[in-house]
């Protein structure tokens, strides 16, 4: 569905884009991660043919960005992160303007309006003046207009922005629902969101791309450090004995708990598992151990890490 080849965009004095190559298959969803200034929005831009590349090319639905790009719009619905509405026209007449632009005509155009914002959940609100609406539901009309044509990829740049919980969680499940018949490529600062609907995140920073693999993947691999949780009773100098095993970086009692249980945290290195070690100290040292539970950096960690870094970006 998208192949970026070297994708590259120049500003006078600065690179907003260095490069990148990677490609989105027919039927994902992909997360576009990274902090404010990374190129994100850049990237889509070029990629909806909203702004030409400077160098690098990219195929968009079987068009090239360069030579097709009328043709790329046809089949790409963008949504930018502030997106421009007519606040003077209500809901469903400016949906239905919009269908009209977009190629729709006459039942079709009524249909499909229809349709859309019953997706979205704006129906409610089709009499409304857009300019009278709270910004969460200018944002579900914006997607809205985004879902006309149906086009075979959306870009969608922070959609859940201005969104209150509810709504995070329809867009959430309509986005999944999508899947079956279309391409979505998001960006978002909801990281929570994107481990639970995205196949495959990709990471820029700088400008390049520093990671791409699956929420879970990610999490694994790059240097945040995990935590094992335990609920535990014996006697001795428990946390030290802990921090003695290799990998472990540091053991902290919690809190004491009934009839001389205890919860300690212990936190290892990354891609280090030290149960087994664990274990096997407890067997030696005659303790107890109820519960024994790894958890794994989140892909808020692994975000929070990228921003922090100041390391020039790996080679993809």
């Amino acid at each position: 569905m998208i192949e970026a080849q070297d994708l590259t965009k120049r500003y006078a004095g600065r690179t907003a884009v260095d490069a990148i190559s990677f490609f989105v298959k027919p039927g994902e969803i992909v997360g576009f991660l990274g902090p404010n200034g990374a190129g994100k929005t850049t990237t889509m831009r070029m990629l909806s043919g909203y702004m030409p590349p400077s160098s690098g090319s990219a195929v968009v639905a079987g068009y090239d960005v360069f030579r097709d790009s009328i043709d790329v719009r046809r089949n790409v619905g963008y949504m930018p992160e502030n997106a421009p509405l007519y606040g003077d026209l209500r809901v469903k007449e400016y949906l239905h303007f919009r269908a009209e632009l977009k190629g729709l005509r006459g039942r079709e155009a009524r249909r499909r309006t229809g349709e859309v914002m019953d997706m979205c959940g704006v129906t409610d609100m089709r009499r409304r003046l857009i300019c009278n609406l709270s910004k969460g539901y200018r944002q579900r009309v914006a997607l809205a207009d985004t879902l006309l044509h149906q086009p075979q990829l959306l870009i969608l740049d922070e959609p859940t922005n201005g969104l209150d919980p509810t709504q995070i969680r329809h867009i959430r499940e309509m986005l999944v629902g999508l899947k079956e018949r279309q391409t979505v490529m998001l960006s978002t600062h909801i990281l929570s969101e994107v481990e639970k609907i995205c196949d495959r995140v990709i990471m820029i920073h700088h400008g390049r791309i520093r990671a791409c693999d699956t929420p879970q993947n990610l999490a694994r691999q790059l240097r945040a450090a995990a935590t094992v949780s335990l609920e535990i009773k014996g006697k001795g100098p428990m946390t030290g004995l802990l921090e003695a095993l290799p990998g472990v970086r540091k053991a902290e009692q919690e809190e004491n708990l009934n009839e001389g249980w205890k919860t300690i945290m212990v936190r290892v290195e990354a891609q280090c598992d030290p149960r087994e070690a664990i274990l096997e100290l407890a067997t030696k040292e005659h303790w107890i151990i109820r519960e024994m539970h790894q958890q794994l950096p989140s892909l808020e960690d692994v975000f929070v890490e990228l921003a922090a870094s100041d390391a020039p970006p790996a080679d993809q």
